[in-house]
């Protein structure tokens, strides 16, 4: 018995800080509420981040992000190390990320090696939608907007509600409720 408490004790040691660093994820905190744009700036030399910012600036580029539900985080490596930052709509959702949320953004996002900035769409699952490289690739966020806009969770988002069916009209004073049918009873001729 004291041989499997100690084996289990030295379990949880091993495993606990593990498991802890998957719950300070900041992208869990979106999960099934909001679009994570996220920007790992891996050359400081790059002017993508400035770019992105300068495109967010523009009131309908901002009203586009907003509408669909987005969130923007930007990760860059300076002299002390991963430094993170959430922007957000609602003012008390932006925030500066710790250095261990934002190891585990990077750790979530399974970034290879590289350089450049790396530009990445994360969908309301949690899941990689668009990835991209700058330079090569170019950064439009009409392109992201798209993608999201082509996403089945998105379409039913935007979906008008259907209209509801007319009600049945009431039945006359003392005569029997029609049975509900697919179609209004008809006159019958003699």
């Amino acid at each position: 018995m004291l041989i499997r408490s100690l084996t289990l004790a030295t379990l949880m040691a091993f495993t606990g800080p593990l498991l802890a660093a998957d719950d300070i994820n900041p992208l869990k905190q979106d999960l099934g509420k909001a679009r994570p744009l996220v920007v790992v700036e891996l050359d400081s030399g790059n002017p993508t981040l400035a770019t992105l910012k300068k495109q967010l600036e523009d009131p309908a580029t901002k009203q586009s992000f907003e509408e669909r539900n987005m969130v923007f985080y930007t990760v860059s490596f300076g002299s002390i190390g991963a430094e993170g930052e959430k922007f957000a709509k609602d003012p008390k959702d932006a925030k500066k990320l710790t250095p261990p949320e934002t190891n585990a953004l990077i750790r979530a996002l399974k970034l290879g090696a590289g350089s450049g900035t790396k530009v990445i769409l994360v969908g309301k699952d949690g899941e990689k939608k668009v990835e991209k490289t700058v330079p090569p690739d170019t950064l439009d966020l009409k392109e992201f907007f798209s993608a999201i806009d082509a996403m089945p969770m998105a379409e039913k988002e935007t979906a008008a509600p259907a209209e509801p069916e007319p009600a049945a009209a009431a039945p006359a004073k003392g005569a029997k409720p029609a049975k509900a049918g697919k179609h209004p009873a008809q006159q019958l001729d003699d």
